[in-house]
């Protein structure tokens, strides 16, 4: 009995693929040039932020810091200047009336802030991202 109804389920799966032809699926999305990009950027800013905290709470030498924020920073230049230059090479060569931008509002200081050190977060946390201290629930 099991046997019959795997072979059936078997036969069923082989002419589903059969009967489905590549020329019957939806194409593909086309793919964002600046995802891998955007994702190599927030590695970059992500690994910044650990190297700074990392030296705050003294794991790192002022040389090593220095050197690694450097070596970071101009990789981060690089990734940025990539943006730019596949940005200029999508960028169509008839150029179009472009509305007026709008001014950006200032956002405003939503948070909170480090009783100790005084960085200021976006969202509530328990340590503070910058010296490592208890955060205090202390609206900005």
């Amino acid at each position: 009995m099991i046997i019959s109804i795997a072979s059936v389920l078997a036969v069923a799966v082989i002419a589903f693929i059969l009967v489905v032809r590549p020329k019957d699926l939806p194409p593909p999305e086309p793919e964002d040039p600046f995802a891998h990009l955007d994702e190599r950027k927030a590695a970059i800013y992500e690994n910044l932020r650990d190297l700074q905290f990392e030296y705050r709470v003294g794991k790192l030498s002022e040389a090593d810091y220095q050197k690694t924020k450097q070596d970071l920073q101009s990789e981060l230049a690089q990734v940025l200047a990539e943006v730019d230059r596949v940005r200029a090479g999508l960028a169509s060569p008839v150029s179009t009336p472009k509305a007026p931008a709008a001014v950006p509002a200032k956002p405003k200081p939503t948070g909170l802030v480090c009783p100790s050190c005084g960085a200021k977060f976006e969202k509530e946390l328990k340590f503070c991202g910058e010296c490592g201290k208890p955060m205090k629930v202390a609206k900005a």
